[in-house]
């Protein structure tokens, strides 16, 4: 049994490559919640904000890899309250932050937090792959750094082409990026929305791609945090990503900053 999600996995990448990430989403009293704030506490995930709902569980999922690591199923059971909550953190909680990370789990609550952190100047940093919730279309509006996969991406532009795909969904943005595995991936920056940038990804022995493309959303967060350039902040992402590649497990594969530096001077 392991820990993953999104978010969950995001901030422990971020956590892992030094950054202070908190967690202030909603989690019950059952045992899987108590598993997910055992394994928070265990990965240096800041827990002060964190909503504690009788009713609320996380999701779980089941993961079947195949042998060679380069594919995978999911079988999901989604409770009836999970997600962010629609009035939960406070307000003066999201604006102390130096990035805000959502995703789609309770669009209504990512939305409000989206908005508080965009009014306050902070960057919004999104990983959504759903688009099911009414509130969607108001979280996904108020995302200034999107990163989106590329099967995502195409279900939300019916553009399979992913050059094409991300700059249809660069529009008002900071920045925008589509991610295509190893293809690695392209990128509009919102300084120059008519260029469209591919960034190849980095080559290695693959074992495992459970989390990679979470473990590249908390690489770029923390390079934002950092105030890297974009394309530092993208190569800082996806060489996180490439090594938990190399490791079994999401969170377990997760690398520090010191192997993800050592990786990139091997690069250049």
């Amino acid at each position: 049994r392991q820990c993953g999600g999104l978010s969950a996995n995001a901030l422990v990448a971020a956590a892992r490559l030094g950054a202070h990430c908190a967690f202030a989403g909603q989690l019950g009293s059952d045992e899987l919640s108590q598993t997910v704030i055992d394994n928070f506490r265990l990965r240096g995930i800041d827990l002060t904000h964190l909503k504690h709902d009788p009713a609320a569980k996380p999701v779980h999922s089941t993961i079947v890899i195949s042998d060679g690591g380069k594919s995978r199923a999911i079988f999901p059971y989604r409770p009836g309250n999970y997600g962010a909550p629609d009035d939960w953190p406070a307000p003066d909680v999201i604006r102390s932050a130096r990035v805000l990370f959502v995703d789609h789990m309770g669009a209504r609550g990512q939305a409000r937090a989206a908005r508080i952190a965009r009014e306050a100047g902070i960057p919004v940093v999104s990983d959504l792959e759903r688009d099911e919730s009414p509130y969607f279309g108001e979280l996904n509006g108020l995302i200034d750094h999107a990163i989106f996969s590329h099967e995502f991406a195409t279900h939300l532009t019916h553009q399979p082409d992913a050059a094409q795909a991300v700059q249809m969904l660069a529009q008002g943005r900071a920045v925008t990026i589509v991610t295509v595995g190893e293809q690695g991936c392209f990128v509009v920056d919102g300084a120059a929305p008519n260029t469209v940038k591919h960034v190849p990804a980095f080559t290695v022995d693959v074992v495992d791609t459970t989390g990679c493309g979470d473990c590249f959303h908390g690489g770029y967060a923390d390079g934002l945090a950092l105030g890297l350039p974009l394309i530092q902040r993208i190569r800082l992402a996806s060489a996180t990503a490439a090594l938990k590649a190399t490791q079994r497990g999401g969170q377990a594969g997760c690398p520090t900053m010191a192997q993800v530096q050592m990786f990139l001077a091997q690069q250049a």
